[in-house]
């Protein structure tokens, strides 16, 4: 007889930072996500929902309903509705997959939509989920991003990640392959920085 072990599950948080607040996300999110997730920038890098499927509206439900609660509640990860101190208003979306509890590593996606882009609003979110994930106990944050999306690239470097490399046609595209350049952070680079 073989047993089951439970992942582990991260506890529900609000994060702040000077200008966000990360949060769950909710039912008044929909139309900001579908918006955020049909745009042309993001889906060039992100295939939401999958390669070659265009993302409808009852994806934006599924992810606000279902798919971004149960990633916490399936001890997968987490995921936070990046929104506007005082507006509320949804800026983005970040959070921690691929967490592999054994070697207590974990990854950060993020992305963010249209009407935030160059603000540093994701570099600043990504500094608090990242800190936040090492207080919890993480050995290993990451940051993967195309290395021809230099936006995302920036988010890492401005969030203190350092680069470690490339992995090769490691995502798929809704067209093609992309490479994706592995930047990481460990409690020793905080320690370090002092």
């Amino acid at each position: 007889m073989s047993s089951t072990q439970q992942k582990p599950i991260l506890p529900s948080v609000i994060l702040e930072t000077e200008r966000l607040r990360l949060r769950a996300f909710v039912e008044a999110d929909i139309d900001d996500v579908y918006a955020s997730c049909t745009d042309p920038l993001l889906q060039r890098w992100i295939p939401l929902p999958a390669p070659g499927l265009p993302y409808t509206r009852r994806d934006a439900e599924q992810w606000c309903r279902e798919t971004a609660p149960g990633m916490r509640t399936g001890g997968d990860g987490q995921q936070w509705a990046v929104t506007e101190k005082g507006s509320d208003r949804l800026l983005g979306s970040i959070g921690l997959v691929r967490t592999l509890w054994s070697a207590m590593n974990t990854e950060i996606g993020y992305w963010s939509a249209p009407w935030a882009r160059g603000s540093g609003y994701t570099s600043e979110a990504a500094v608090a989920v990242s800190r936040w994930a090492l207080e919890q106990g993480f050995r290993r944050v990451e940051i993967k991003a195309a290395p021809g999306n230099t936006a995302s690239c920036r988010v890492a470097e401005k969030a203190g990640f350092t680069f470690e490399g490339v992995e090769r046609s490691a995502m798929p595209l809704h067209e093609g392959r992309t490479d994706l350049a592995v930047y990481s952070l460990l409690p020793a680079d905080l320690a370090a920085a002092g």
